[in-house]
Order: structure tokens, then sequence, then C-alpha cells
């Protein structure tokens, strides 16, 4: 009856692994001095791992091969409060490693240097993108290996920090929560204060008719 519960268990935590995955890879092309920007929603204190190697367009060959080495990509990464926490020049393949310190949307943004090689003036250049969120970024091998792990000991290690990023990950949707409903309620209160508004004003327009439509009839000796 434990084993059971405990294989339950296991697996909810699984289950919810797969809800909550981490990983996109994706292919995308630019031109010359074209730039590309991608906004993950992440929590804070989680690292961010981004592997991309980029491809040139031969058209000799009409097809994309590796580009050469003194063809490098600019990254540059920007937090929700438009704080740059990553701005550097890597190479044609490369990897780029930041951590979140605030919760909220993350602009990356690429674009290449290719306005100093003639080789691609004009051409087409095809990246690979592979960005890697928390512990989606642990390499589980060479954790063991070097702490010398068993398989129960990994496999433990590795559901804790699931567990741990899945917490994370709820935090951060009770963080966007109560903004959305402060960002409610103060356009509930002001749409209560322009109603207000708009009700004195009508009072006021009301009653002014009222005193010109007196006066207009006391002139004409009307009333």
């Amino acid at each position: 009856m434990v084993a059971v519960k405990m294989r339950f268990c296991v697996l909810s935590v699984l289950l919810l692994n797969v809800y909550y995955t981490f990983v996109s890879s994706l292919y995308f092309h630019i031109g010359e001095t074209e730039k590309k920007c991608f906004i993950e929603e992440i929590p804070d204190e989680t690292m961010i791992i981004g592997n991309y190697r980029t491809q040139l367009y031969d058209k000799q060959k009409e097809e994309y091969l590796p580009a050469t080495q003194g063809l490098g990509m600019f990254v540059e990464v920007k937090d929700p409060d438009e704080k740059v926490i990553l701005s550097r020049q890597y190479g044609s393949e490369g990897r780029f490693t930041f951590t979140s310190h605030t919760p909220g949307e993350h602009r990356i943004c690429l674009h290449s240097n290719s306005s100093k090689f003639a080789l691609f003036a004009g051409g087409m250049l095809r990246v690979h993108l592979d960005i890697q969120v928390g512990e989606h970024t642990n390499n589980y091998a060479e954790i063991a290996a070097k702490d010398k792990l068993t398989e129960l000991q990994l496999r433990v290690r590795q559901l804790v920090e699931q567990v741990d990023q899945i917490q994370k990950e709820q935090n951060y949707q009770r963080y966007r929560e109560e903004r959305f409903r402060q960002t409610s309620e103060s356009t509930n209160q002001r749409v209560l204060w322009w109603s207000i508004v708009q009700t004195l004003i009508l009072v006021a327009i009301g009653f002014w008719q009222m005193r010109h439509l007196k006066s207009f009839f006391e002139a004409k000796k009307l009333v």
C-alpha cells in the first residue's frame, strides 16, 4: 500500500513536470543588421541558458551551411523593468547564461555583427536557438559523476529541483494574479469616480438650465 502511494506521488510530480515544461527550441532567419527579440515569462531567481548556432545561406549550393568563425552574434537581455542584465558579443555558435532577479517578461534580443563582413552582406542567416529555463539547465549526468550519486539519489535530486521550479512558477502566477487584481481594482475605482463626476456635471447642467429658463420666462413676463 505504501509503495502504491509512493508511486502515485512520484507520478503526480512527473505529470506536473510535464505540464510545466521550460524548454523551447526554434530557428529563425535574420538579415543584415536585423534584430530578433523574444519574450520569456520567467519567475525570479531562475537560471536561463540559451544555446544557439548559425547557418549562412550559400547562393551557389542553395542551402544553409555552418557560418564562418568571423561571424558573431550580439545578445542582449532586459528584465521587466527594462534593465539590461546581459549584453555581450558571442561567436557564430555559443551559449549565453543569466539569472532572473525580477519575475515577469524578459526580452531576449539577438542580432549579427554582419556589417563588418562583406561575406554576409545582403545574405540571410539562419539561427537555431534553444532556451532552457530552471532545472532543465542542469546536466544531471555531470552532477551524478561529480557528486558520485546513485541512481536513486539522482532521481530524488531531480524531483526536489522539479518541485522547487514548480513552486517558483506558482509564486510567479500568484504575483501575476495580484498585479491583475490591483489593475482591476484601480480601473474600477477610476470608473466609479468618472461616473460620479459625470453625474455631478449632469446635475449642474440641469440646475443651470432651470435657472436660465426661469430667468427667460420672468423676462418675457410669462411667470
